[in-house]
């Protein structure tokens, strides 16, 4: 061999080394990487990746440019359940599964922290921040009013951890809805959870308007979970308005959307609640609705397998809604609260429903809407005698309590006597207790206003809402 041959060939191996070396200072991350095994369903099964419950993943076909996200559900040996976030559509067997990689946050405290060192941040970061007010996003925190894309706005955990309950102050300040039956008879305190029981088509959504305008509060939050798209639209424009929606932010997960979205999308709106009560803010969450956040984690458990129990639906369900309804309240040490209203659909108007019967034990009240009501006209169709605020007696004064319970006791023995007053078998002056409840109803019905007039912004004493007379 030449020694022009030796010296080219020296050359190559030169320049080899040195890229090799290159390579080997630079550390290059390795790639997770799994592959689909089975659709069943809503269910995707991947083997060869193992990444932790609640851990998100790209789907794609090798070739497509276009891939789906999923989150982990589940897991059974070597093999991972996936729930995906959109249409799955073009999939086949052998699709790459590729964990999506987790931001490194900020330390904390002057600890560094790990990505994978807490749960809650191995989960998806969506936008938070003040660039969300007045805007539509969806449960991925996607614009849906199409103003542009959001702007100072930062990622942050959805899932945060809970706080202490001694950490927590308790309710003792009340909170101006704007709604009169609910301030008078039914006073709701900051911080406080509560339920709001209805039918379908008995005014609910229009009640959440009123109090989404009127409310006492810094930023309002709206969960439209599991709604029809014709509903989503018409709740923002008809009743928000522009004048609830400048200070709110709404997060849509219409009924279309799959179940881990619609799930994500409750989470979400409670997340970005929690994001302004950690800053110090009033904020009021209005959640529509709580059944179908429990329908959509039912169509998930029973989608991987797991037993279902009381119609229809699996344990998880039930262990689901504390988790979700207890991120709301009053915050660490005071600072800031969030005051919850989540709907509760019955269906067939039955207060026995499972999930209405345990979201009756996790709250802390709630307001039962009467069909007898709305179709007579009547709204908000508020059923003061089947509802209840448990801190109540925590926030209003002694005199206003005496009042609200004077006034429940009349209109039980008004509508008690309703038919007898009716057939005109109802004789004044022979029951006093009767003649009362007759003489203070018209200043109890004044209590409900029709949805277009402005109630009141303070919480009144009950005897100048309805004139009640003195014991």
């Amino acid at each position: 061999m030449s020694a022009a041959a030796t010296t080219a060939r020296s050359q190559r191996w030169d320049r080899y080394l040195a890229d090799v070396l290159h390579y080997a200072s630079v550390p290059q991350p390795l790639e997770m990487q799994g592959s689909l095994v089975r659709v069943t369903g809503l269910v995707l099964e991947a083997t060869g990746v193992r990444v932790p419950v609640g851990a998100v993943c790209s789907v794609s076909v090798p070739g497509d440019t276009e891939a789906i996200t999923a989150e982990v559900v589940g897991f059974s040996g070597d093999r991972a359940y996936l729930m995906p976030t959109g249409e799955v559509h073009g999939l086949a067997s052998g699709a790459k599964v590729v964990p999506l990689p987790v931001p490194h946050l900020p330390p904390r405290l002057g600890v560094e922290n790990h990505p994978w060192r807490r749960s809650e941040d191995r989960g998806l970061h969506l936008p938070m921040g003040d660039g969300l007010l007045g805007r539509v996003v969806d449960a991925h925190g996607l614009p849906l009013d199409r103003e542009g894309p959001l702007e100072r706005v930062l990622r942050e955990p959805m899932q945060r951890r809970p706080i202490n309950a001694m950490d927590r102050d308790p309710v003792r300040q009340p909170l101006d809805t704007g709604v009169r039956a609910i301030n008078a008879m039914l006073t709701v305190g900051r911080g406080q959870r509560i339920g709001l029981f209805a039918g379908t088509g008995v005014g609910k959504s229009v009640l959440l308007g009123m109090m989404a305008r009127y409310t006492a509060a810094d930023v309002i939050v709206v969960g439209l979970i599991g709604e029809r798209g014709r509903e989503v639209k018409e709740f923002i424009e008809d009743i928000l308005g522009e004048e609830g929606r400048q200070r709110a932010v709404v997060v849509a997960a219409p009924a279309d959307a799959p179940p881990l979205v619609r799930m994500q999308g409750a989470s979400y709106a409670t997340a970005i609640a929690e994001h302004y009560r950690d800053k110090g803010k009033h904020v009021l969450l209005l959640m529509d609705s709580l059944t179908r956040y429990a329908m959509a984690q039912r169509e998930i458990a029973l989608a991987i397998g797991e037993p279902p129990a009381t119609k229809g639906y699996p344990p998880s369900c039930f262990a689901k809604l504390p988790q979700l309804v207890e991120r709301s309240g009053n915050g660490l040490n005071g600072v800031g609260s969030i005051t919850a209203f989540y709907t509760v659909l019955t269906e067939g108007d039955d207060p026995q429903d499972p999930i209405a019967d345990a979201a009756r034990g996790i709250l802390d009240g709630h307001i039962v809407l009467s069909r007898e009501l709305a179709e007579s006209g009547h709204f908000p169709a508020i059923d003061v005698e089947k509802s209840i605020s448990r801190v109540m007696t925590s926030v209003a004064t002694r005199e206003h309590i005496e009042g609200a319970r004077r006034a429940r006791q009349w209109l039980a023995r008004y509508n008690k006597a309703h038919d007898l007053i009716q057939l005109g078998a109802y004789t004044p002056g022979s029951d006093p207790e009767l003649d009362a409840a007759v003489r203070v109803r018209p200043g109890l019905v004044r209590l409900t206003p029709p949805p277009w007039l402005r109630p009141w912004t303070s919480v009144p004493r009950l005897r100048e809402a309805c004139a009640l007379p003195r014991p």
